[in-house]
């Protein structure tokens, strides 16, 4: 029997799986210009086939993004940054050096990068999240911390804050896996220097 994805009899939602995984790896490499048909071809399964699981294109790409960029969260994080018995650099630390290990690898930064090139909405849909769920989080906490008032939503600029610090630990995956250059050998001693040095200037700007 040949060995491909159409030929073994699977459970549909194993073929399924296999096929996201199989186009998460495609896309990354080859960028979403990339074709449904060419995919097909890749992983060993006809086109008609392809559409049986994913009628277009669109549904598939939705899926990746899915994969990808929405399914790695891990909701307990938001919950260890608010944990305010723990120091807000001990919390910061802990959250990007988790965080890091999810984003830091070839398929996200790749298909992240490919996205923005294409013009898709993956960007500005993770990004809108990323503004809910942790940057306007994080300025909260660090108000809390310095005893900085509470009350008022972070403004965009208190966001631009965090998305510094945030830019620069996605920008390691954008050394290693775009531009082929190496980064430091133990991530997280440099997440911490980040964190520090993101710590040394955020409170004073936040309490203006």
């Amino acid at each position: 029997m040949t060995k491909t994805l159409e030929k073994r009899r699977r459970d549909p939602r194993d073929r399924e799986a296999e096929i996201v995984r199989a186009a998460i790896s495609f896309f990354a490499e080859h960028g979403f210009d990339g074709s449904t048909r060419e995919l097909a071809t890749s992983i060993g399964v006809t086109q008609p086939l392809l559409y049986r699981y994913f009628p277009n294109k669109e549904a598939l790409l939705d899926r990746v993004y899915e994969e990808v960029f929405v399914n790695p969260w891990n909701k307990a994080w938001e919950e260890e940054l608010k944990d305010r018995s723990v120091p807000i650099d001990q919390r910061l630390y802990r959250f990007y050096c988790q965080y890091s290990r999810v984003i830091l690898n070839y398929e996200w930064v790749r298909l992240f990068m490919f996205a923005g090139l294409k013009g898709l909405d993956f960007n500005a849909r993770y990004l809108r999240f990323l503004r809910k769920a942790a940057f306007d989080l994080v300025v909260k906490e660090i108000r809390a911390a310095h005893g900085i008032d509470t009350n008022n939503e972070p403004t965009d600029q208190d966001a631009e804050l965090v998305w510094g610090l945030h830019a620069s630990i996605f920008y390691l995956g954008v050394r290693k896996f775009i531009y082929g250059m190496p980064i430091p050998e133990d991530v997280e001693a440099d997440v911490a220097l980040r964190v520090q040095a993101f710590l040394r200037g955020a409170p004073a700007i936040l309490s203006r």
